[in-house]
């Protein structure tokens, strides 16, 4: 499969990588700034981001976190570069051990090949001397990581935002998490969001706030109805719609259920 897509922003470059192309979710976005790469891509996608990496130089990768989207290719950038790739310290055990995969995942990414990191320092920089500050943002992960260039005012968003709206959510996700991380980061000084899901949004801190309301109000919606005695089914049919075929084929791993399960724990609603 050949790149997707490929992107140019100021001196930011990016390929979109994919084995199917239903949905946003199922394509991924490698970005590189001059010899820095940000996450590695999926393995069963490494020729077209081989080609892709090929083309300079890569003397430093930054992974957001363990997941087999964003770290599946390290190792073999890692050989290929001569390097090792710094990663959040709370990936490095399943980066280095590996880990299970749901069948779906798999078949969407491949799986994950292990491989030695080194851990993230508070401030990594380009070549240029642009500085990127890592923040640490769990919620969709524990690890996960964003990356800010304050001089840029941009953000490398892992996967905080993808959309501005929640349908499904994983089993192992923490949607409490997910907002404190959403409130923390709109504290900074960014414009342009990177996601490697959704691609370049100019109006980044605008999709984001965006997205922070629309759970708020999801997350307000589900507990009044709960509150007057609503069973959680059928708020999920009320809020959301009926479960589908997502989450029959991943075996409610992703699902409408689990998304107004964590709506219906978030104690802090004020925005």
């Amino acid at each position: 499969m050949p790149i997707r897509n490929k992107y140019n922003y100021e001196n930011v470059e990016g390929a979109r990588v994919g084995r199917l192309n239903s949905g946003i979710n199922s394509t991924f976005i490698v970005y590189r700034m001059g010899s820095t790469l940000i996450d590695a891509g999926p393995t069963n996608q490494w020729q077209p981001v081989k080609t892709f990496i090929s083309e300079k130089p890569i003397k430093q990768l930054l992974l957001t976190h363990h997941h087999e989207d964003h770290a599946g290719n390290a190792a073999k950038i890692a050989k290929m570069a001569n390097i090792v790739p710094f990663a959040p310290e709370l990936s490095q055990r399943k980066l280095k051990t590996g880990y299970k995969t749901p069948i779906m995942q798999k078949i969407i990414w491949g799986s994950p090949q292990p491989v030695e990191t080194q851990i993230l320092p508070e401030e990594v920089f380009l070549e240029d001397g642009t500085k990127l500050i890592p923040v640490h943002t769990p919620g969709h992960a524990k690890d996960l990581h964003c990356f800010y260039l304050p001089e840029k005012r941009w953000l490398f968003s892992g996967d905080l935002y993808i959309s501005k709206s929640l349908r499904y959510f994983r089993s192992d996700e923490n949607l409490e998490q997910l907002i404190h991380s959403m409130r923390k980061v709109l504290e900074l000084d960014f414009e342009v969001l990177f996601c490697p899901h959704r691609g370049i949004v100019e109006d980044g801190k605008q999709a984001l706030t965006a997205k922070l309301h629309n759970i708020l109000t999801l997350c307000e919606k589900a507990q009044s109805l709960k509150a007057a005695g609503v069973e959680t089914p059928q708020i999920v049919i009320d809020l959301l719609g009926p479960e589908d075929m997502m989450a029959l084929m991943t075996r409610n791993n992703f699902s409408k259920t689990n998304m107004i399960e964590e709506a219906l724990k978030v104690t802090k609603l004020a925005a």
